[in-house]
């Protein structure tokens, strides 16, 4: 009989029974004992209170049953701990069993279970698995220095097992070599910045010829680790290669896969015209066709990843179109993705087989499968130019079919051949009216109505098919809408005459009539327009449109990069980097693909560099959102939090040698960024920035509630070239570049900031009263917002507080609005208001701009100011000499600006000392054929160096400043600080 029958009792009075078979004498009946144990606790049942009794069991030299006892203690170690530690001695001695597996499943349990209080007693046995003759128990012990980690990494590392397990690397066994690899491998995941896995040519070529003898998951192992190796030339790269190839004939699809990835890296480091290169790319893709022949989920799998490889070298897979045809029997999401990689390896080689192939699937009977099919069609005319034309053609063939989803699908793609090919294809939009009445899908109809309101002028009753929408204009989608708005107005831009009345139509159902406010502001745009100047509206919305491009749906191509090092892992699947669904991502390391060979990129440190100084790494910032973003979800209710502010860059100063913009973190909205404050107050007005014209009818405050957030779409990456050094530096003098930092001493300056007077940000007829007048100071280190408040208004104001969006630097206020006493009719007040920026960072335009909402017991009222860009130099920003010209040397020429300051009287001297009180400190001052050159540095509060180098020449007021930085965007408002101080 089979170990079912353990499964099928269900008696009472059971775990006492088990108690007295488990302390039986006989062998056999304890062994019964505890399978009927182990059957409980795999359907559910709690049989902890077996514990001791099943420990006692132990003792044994029985290997099933031992391991049997070991599967309960793994259980249940967690809820008895103090119980487990009765094991301990147990796996100590079966650690020094003469029997290798039981050694090797002792070490196992041991690192299976997860109490602190066992894991001291382990470290010993462990040290002497790793060094065990029998390699089954070295691999077995590799992998539990990893367990162990997990558990305490501290102890692990104060152990020494991490520099054995390097050692195990080295070791003669394939097995051990692999497991020592997983292990390394994962350690060093969870600690990105460890060097665990320290790759040299010696390592590599020890785990290539482990590769070899491994089982199918070593070699995965062993691949993946080889994957994050950067060679150092092009030679190393194809030994690598060359040596990796053979595993593109495994029979595992994982391992084929893992190969696929090494050898997608590596080639980047080939030069292209190698022989060898070329002859990489033949192998590479019989393997690639061969995994398309499992069953369907492995299939879908090797798809995704061939999308990804195809988007980076089209050229592997170039001649074996035929192998991406659509199979009758294929599951949908097989079909689908086979669609997508057709379109990508289309070319004017093969587009008559895909075009053919195209047209039948559209006559299928999957609607979803046939609206693809159709609409890469239209993808296959915009890539390729030569077959538009039979592209278009097959179009109306299947328009003429009368199927309703084909139709509406070729009308879409038909309208994005037009944008790509203006003037050419005009000749069917007859036949396309003709399939008016049959259009029901929002997108199909905003389709035609685009086509109609483009060519307006061609066809002869484009204002009664544009009035035949107008009927049901209240039910059509936003989009159908906002299409049919644009269109109308165009057509009225083309036949003024004829269409008065279906343009005053459209736009008073857009602007009175909506609860949309995106129509009803597209609406009032085109009213002001139309009415103020005519020619203006023509050059607007009928302005030239850009050609839409080939690929609009491709991968961006640093995701690409990253994505290609991950093939054969579930980021590879869901086309997303692992940070994006990986749990606890910053462990995750962003990976990218070595430099090309030529390319004269080089991963090694610049040797001219100084030292200590490190390449910051690229970042990005999030762009501005919508006017005043998320000002209408933040909480306005005043905090209780009392005591000193913290200082303006707490939080925010980089360390000693972080020179190089490393702080570009804090500015570029970092993960430790704070999250958004909830909204705690219902009272809501529609924004308005400052200044602004009247306007139609003003929102109602609910139109806004979720319309208006903050949107932090990726700005682009800094990245961080070798440059050249500002021309001056190159001035014949004698001495050379590096005297300019030997000058004796600084230069001395006295302090003295520039004060500008209050401005009104909130005027009072725009606030019910309330006026808000205000300036920036920045004073001991700390940024204030030194504000008046005036009531204007006829009743009390009491209740203040207020609240910044997001902004490019993080300002936030340190603390609450102190107004202690309300404000009474015609009463002003003052208030200093201490700014922390630790705030959550989002790009604006201008860099500098601040929008602010302020509540008080009347209403919430919201404005934006711009703040002076010195509010944020902070005081330790003199930067060392030999690490300027170092750091000028270091940010790329392409992020230098040049700016004149006009009519400026003051001499070399009289500018330093004025700049210094801005925190503008001058590194160095020389004179190159009467002209003085100041060299100056200034730090912002998160962390970005900007440098400067100022030239004065006597009698000319007019000087020339070049400003340097990582950050490129702050140098326009440095350069208006410049001017500020300067001409003050």
């Amino acid at each position: 009989m089979t170990d079912s029958k353990y499964f099928t009792t269900t008696k009472k009075g059971e775990i006492f029974e088990l108690k007295a078979e488990l302390n039986s004498d006989k062998k056999e009946k304890k062994k019964e004992a505890v399978k009927k144990v182990i059957a409980s606790m795999t359907v559910g049942k709690d049989v902890s209170a077996l514990f001791p009794d099943v420990v006692n069991c132990m003792q044994t030299d029985n290997l099933e049953l031992k391991k049997l006892v070991y599967l309960y203690l793994m259980n249940y170690a967690k809820s008895q701990p103090d119980m487990a530690i009765m094991a301990v001695n147990t796996f100590v001695k079966d650690c020094e069993d003469p029997n290798p597996l039981i050694r090797a499943l002792a070490v196992r349990t041991m690192g299976c279970i997860r109490v602190d209080k066992i894991t001291e007693y382990l470290c010993e046995p462990l040290r002497k698995c790793l060094k065990d003759e029998d390699p089954y128990v070295r691999k077995t012990a590799a992998v539990c220095v990893a367990k162990l980690h997990d558990i305490n990494a501290q102890l692990v590392e104060d152990q020494g097992f991490l520099d054995t397990l390097k050692d195990l690397i080295s070791d003669s066994n394939p097995m051990v070599v692999a497991n020592a690899v997983a292990a390394l491998s994962e350690i060093a995941e969870s600690h990105p910045n460890s060097n665990l896995l320290d790759l040299n040519p010696q390592t590599i070529n020890k785990l290539l010829t482990a590769l070899n003898e491994c089982t199918e998951w070593g070699q995965i192992f062993i691949l993946d680790c080889l994957a994050n190796y950067t060679p150092r030339d092009d030679r190393e790269s194809q030994s690598i290669c060359e040596r990796v190839t053979p595993r593109l004939s495994h029979a595992n699809s994982a391992v084929v896969l893992s190969a696929v990835k090494v050898l997608m890296k590596f080639m980047e480091m080939l030069p292209k015209d190698l022989d060898y290169y070329g002859t990489l790319l033949k192998k590479l893709a019989p393997p690639l066709v061969t995994l398309l022949s499992a069953e369907p989920e492995l299939q879908y799998v090797a798809l995704r990843n061939i999308n990804l490889i195809v988007q980076r070298r089209p050229e592997i897979l170039k001649h074996e179109m035929k192998v991406f045809f659509v199979k009758y029997n294929d599951p949908i999401y097989v079909k689908l993705e086979k669609l997508d990689i057709m379109i990508r390896l289309a070319s004017q080689a093969n587009i008559a087989q895909v075009l053919a192939e195209l047209k039948e699937y559209a006559t299928e009977v999957d609607v979803d499968f046939v609206r693809k099919a159709v609409r890469a069609i239209g993808r296959c005319a915009i890539k390729v130019e030569q077959s538009a034309e039979r592209c278009v053609s097959t179009l109306l063939d299947l328009i003429q079919t009368k199927v309703n989803y084909v139709v509406q699908e070729a009308i879409v793609v038909i309208k994005d051949i037009f944008r790509k090919y203006p003037n050419k294809y005009e000749s069917v939009i007859a036949t396309l009216c003709e399939n008016l009445d049959s259009l029901d899908e929002p997108e199909a109809r905003a389709a035609m109505i685009w086509i109609v309101g483009e060519y307006a002028e061609r066809i002869d009753n484009a204002d009664e098919l544009l009035e035949s929408f107008l009927e049901g204009f209240h039910d059509e989608s936003t989009q159908v809408q906002l299409q049919l708005l644009t269109a109308i107005v165009k057509l009225f831009l083309k036949k003024p005459t004829e269409t008065q009345e279906l343009v005053q139509q459209v736009l008073s159902l857009a602007t009175q009539d909506s609860d949309n406010p995106d129509l009803r502001d597209r609406g009032y745009i085109y009213w002001r327009l139309l009415s103020t100047d005519p020619v203006a509206a023509k050059e607007v919305v009928l302005a030239e449109k850009p050609l839409i491009s080939e690929e609009t749906d491709l991968i961006e191509p640093t995701l690409l990069e990253e994505l290609i090092c991950h093939i054969g892992t579930l980021a590879s699947v869901y086309h997303k980097p692992p940070s994006a669904f990986v749990e606890g991502s910053r462990g995750v390391q962003h990976k990218r693909l070595p430099g090309s060979a030529g390319s004269g990129e080089s991963e090694s440190p610049d040797p001219g560099s100084a030292a200590g100084v490190t390449e910051a790494p690229p970042a990005v910032i999030p762009s501005q959102g919508d006017l005043l973003g998320d000002l209408l979800n933040l909480d306005l209710t005043p905090t209780t939090t009392t005591g000193p502010p913290p200082p303006a860059s707490s939080g925010m100063q980089m360390g000693a040698m972080d020179l190089l913009g490393g702080g570009l973190d804090s500015l570029m909205g970092d993960e430790s960024e704070p999250p958004p404050i909830p909204l705690r107050t219902d009272t809501r007005q529609s924004p308005r920035l400052p200044h602004q014209s009247p306007s139609p009818p003003d929102y109602s405050p609910t139109e806004l509630g979720g319309d208006i957030g903050g949107n932090s779409a990726m700005g682009a990456a800094f990245g961080a070239a070798p440059a050249s050094m500002p021309t001056s530096f190159n001035a014949p003098v004698s001495g050379g570049l590096d005297d300019l930092f030997d000058l004796g001493g600084g230069v001395g300056m006295p302090m003295g900031a520039l004060n500008p007077p209050k401005a009104v940000w909130l005027p009072a007829m725009k606030a019910k009263g309330l006026e808000i007048s205000g300036v920036f100071v920045r004073r001991a280190g700390v940024i204030q917002m030194e504000m008046t408040l005036t009531n204007k208004a006829m009743s009390v104001m009491s209740d203040f507080a207020i609240q910044f969006n997001r902004n490019s630097f993080g300002l936030a206020p340190a603390g609450p609005l102190q107004i202690l006493t309300p404000l009474s009719p015609n009463q002003s007040i003052e208030a200093a208001l201490p700014l922390s920026t630790v705030g959550p960072v989002m790009k604006m335009d201008p860099l500098n701009n601040l929008q602010v909402a302020v509540k008080n017991n009347i209403d919430v009222f919201y404005f934006s100011c711009q703040y002076p860009i010195s509010m944020l130099f902070v005081e330790d920003g003199k930067m060392e000499r030999q690490v300027f010209l170092a750091t000028w040397k270091d940010i790329p020429n392409d992020n230098e600006s040049q700016f004149q300051i006009k009519d400026c009287h003051l001499n070399s001297e009289a500018a330093s000392n004025k700049l210094q009180s801005s925190n503008i400190f001058t590194i160095a001052k020389r004179t190159v054929e009467g002209q003085d050159m100041l060299y100056q540095s200034m730090k912002l509060a998160n962390g970005i160096w900007v440098l400067a180098e100022l030239r004065v020449q006597a009698g000319n007021p007019n000087y020339t400043i070049s400003l340097k930085c990582r950050a490129p965007e702050v140098s326009q408002s440095v350069f208006q600080n410049y001017e500020a101080v300067l001409k003050n």
